[in-house]
């Protein structure tokens, strides 16, 4: 019995550290950015073939996530910034979250971006099966995710990663 209470504890500490470890995004090689047309809140269409050229910031949200709210006015931010340097956001409302409620909060909010609503989860899947909410994607000039974040990213290296795209040629 003794000998188990001295187990415990440092089995407990590895499988936080294992927890922990398999939480963070590790960064992977830079891959494709997935061939989708969308419909924007405004009813234009676009796709993805039409991002080469600029930065791209996508992020996977819903206006039942809490975090996804609470970080807006950080993306709306981010995209301010950038804007002007080849830079560009669409938010993604997951396939569960009511039109009219993601109509409203972009509409009340003033989002300065592309808002689509991924009614049938098709854009979701092409970006690699996107579960969690907030998820965010960066696409540099050639069309390629570079950075995959699941959760509030630290904007603070996201911006430093942004300057770095936006300046490549």
């Amino acid at each position: 019995m003794k000998a188990s209470r001295h187990l415990a504890l440092p089995l407990l500490a590895v499988a936080i550290g294992v927890g922990a470890y398999l939480s963070f995004e590790r960064p992977a090689p830079p891959r494709p950015v997935p061939q989708v047309s969308y419909t924007l809140l405004d009813g234009n269409t676009a796709s993805t073939a039409q991002w080469p050229g600029r930065v791209m910031l996508v992020n996977f949200w819903a206006t039942s996530c809490s975090v996804c709210l609470q970080e807006m006015p950080a993306i709306v931010a981010t995209h301010e910034r950038f804007k002007s340097k080849g830079f560009d956001t669409l938010a993604v409302a997951m396939k569960y979250d009511p039109p009219a409620s993601v109509a409203h909060f972009a509409r009340s909010r003033g989002l300065p971006f592309g808002v689509a609503i991924d009614n049938t989860g098709t854009i979701a899947e092409r970006f690699g099966g996107i579960r969690g909410t907030p998820t965010t994607l960066l696409v540099d000039k050639r069309g390629r995710i570079v950075q995959r974040i699941v959760g509030v990213p630290d904007f603070g290296a996201l911006h430093a990663l942004i300057e770095r795209l936006v300046a490549e040629a």
